[in-house]
């Protein structure tokens, strides 16, 4: 199966006329056509949202198109709250989870109206010594513990997780919050990442639609809301099927009438905090080959590094490449393709067999749309790059520029570096 870039070689061409590379590139009409595929695939849920992920791709040009697609944030720190704030979201359309959470992330979040999404028994009594009060409508974080199966298959590990309610602190959570003034309750759970299969979020409804259930009967709570979270991946390798955002959609509605609306929840809304199917597919790393190196292996250095994208780095993660001009060329050149940060695993890809490579080829580096951009970083110096986002009309639009040296050293307060090379 071949993976296609969103931009042809011509357009790049004129791009890096104007941006020079390294760059991050987004696909505008993608992010439209999948946030309305999302919405149409849970559109039999009246009260379904989706709160983009604000941490995978955290630019405002980008969650500003996102929200003219009706989807609200789903927020992890003070600053996330203060763009959400900042581009004008209304309180119940951000949703703040967090863990380990200071007391002024509280403060900010209950100050805007953000629905709280706690994450550990202990927060109940925090919060309320930090606000002063529980708000009317709060949600709870579930974390049943053990390992995560569908069918024979293992997902991931819940109960290696620092995040979450047990079952036991969950049930006793709800009624301490309804005793505390709560009136209205949402549910969470997150436990598999990056799933690449249609079952996951049915499978993760059936579990937390039961425990719902089971909370009401039990506690009385009026649950409104049960929060899916994240968890639906994306295919980075051509050979993996991409899930259907539409059969998944139907999967929960069949969990929903077999759970929900027998036991009078009929009126539960359905929510999502999907990132990195939102926005990962939408965006890619546009880098070019400096240098070419040869000794115990053949080696392909870009102008790109690690601080442009981790992922492989970091976990050893597949990020199909594409050597612009050359898709149809027989792939049977092994290269690792690397950065120039002072560490060895700075490397996109390692012998991954790829057309021959010249120097000043364009290599498009896919899937960087979520958890790309944003998990960069400055180490060696490094610089951020520039985001650019390629409109549906074909045009172009610098959404963040590149760092500069003058960004590098703005907290140092002391001395004023530039000034000191300037009079040397």
């Amino acid at each position: 199966m071949k993976k296609e870039p969103f931009v042809t070689k011509e357009q790049l061409e004129e791009i890096v006329k104007e941006y020079p590379t390294p760059f991050h590139l987004y696909d505008e009409k993608g992010i439209r056509e999948n946030a309305k595929a999302l919405k149409e695939a849970f559109s039999w849920n009246k009260g379904f949202k989706e709160y983009f992920a604000v941490k995978a791709t955290p630019n405002p040009f980008l969650i500003n198109i996102l929200k003219d697609c009706g989807c609200g944030c789903d927020c992890s720190s003070l600053t996330e709250l203060m763009l959400a704030d900042a581009l004008h979201f209304a309180g119940t359309d951000i949703m703040f989870s967090s863990n380990t959470t200071p007391a002024e992330e509280f403060q900010f979040a209950d100050e805007i109206g953000a629905i709280i999404n706690l994450d550990d028994f202990t927060h109940i009594d925090f919060l309320e010594k930090t606000i002063g009060h529980i708000p009317e409508t709060i949600s709870c974080r579930y974390n049943p513990g053990g390992v995560f199966k569908i069918s024979n298959s293992i997902m991931d590990n819940p109960g290696d997780a620092k995040y979450g309610f047990t079952t036991e602190q969950l049930f006793e959570g709800f009624k301490v919050l309804k005793e505390k003034g709560a009136k209205h309750f949402g549910l969470h759970a997150f436990l598999a990442s990056n799933t690449v299969t249609n079952d996951y979020y049915p499978t993760l409804a059936r579990t937390l639609f039961e425990v719902a259930v089971k909370l009401k009967e039990e506690t009385g709570a009026d649950i409104r809301f049960i929060n899916l979270s994240g968890g639906i991946g994306i295919p980075y390798r051509p050979e993996e099927e991409a899930n259907d955002i539409r059969a998944i959609g139907e999967g929960v509605r069949k969990v929903y009438e077999e759970v929900l609306v027998p036991a009078g929840m009929g009126d539960v809304a359905i929510f999502a905090e999907l990132g990195r199917f939102m926005m990962g597919p939408y965006g890619c790393l546009v880098t070019k080959a400096i240098h070419q190196k040869h000794t115990h292996k053949e080696y392909i250095g870009c102008d790109a590094c690690a601080v442009n994208l981790m992922r492989p780095a970091m976990y050893g993660a597949y990020h199909h490449i594409t050597v612009m001009g050359k898709d149809n060329s027989v792939c049977d050149h092994k290269y690792d393709i690397t950065g120039s940060l002072c560490e060895n695993n700075d490397k996109f890809a390692i012998d991954r067999m790829l057309p021959r490579i010249d120097i000043g080829d364009l290599l498009v580096i896919h899937d960087t749309g979520a958890h790309g951009f944003s998990m960069g970083y400055n180490y060696n110096g490094k610089l951020k790059s520039a985001e650019i986002l390629l409109k549906e009309d074909g045009s172009t639009q610098l959404i963040r520029r590149a760092e500069t040296p003058k960004d590098y050293f703005a907290t140092f307060d002391c001395f004023d570096i530039l000034k000191d090379m300037k009079e040397r």
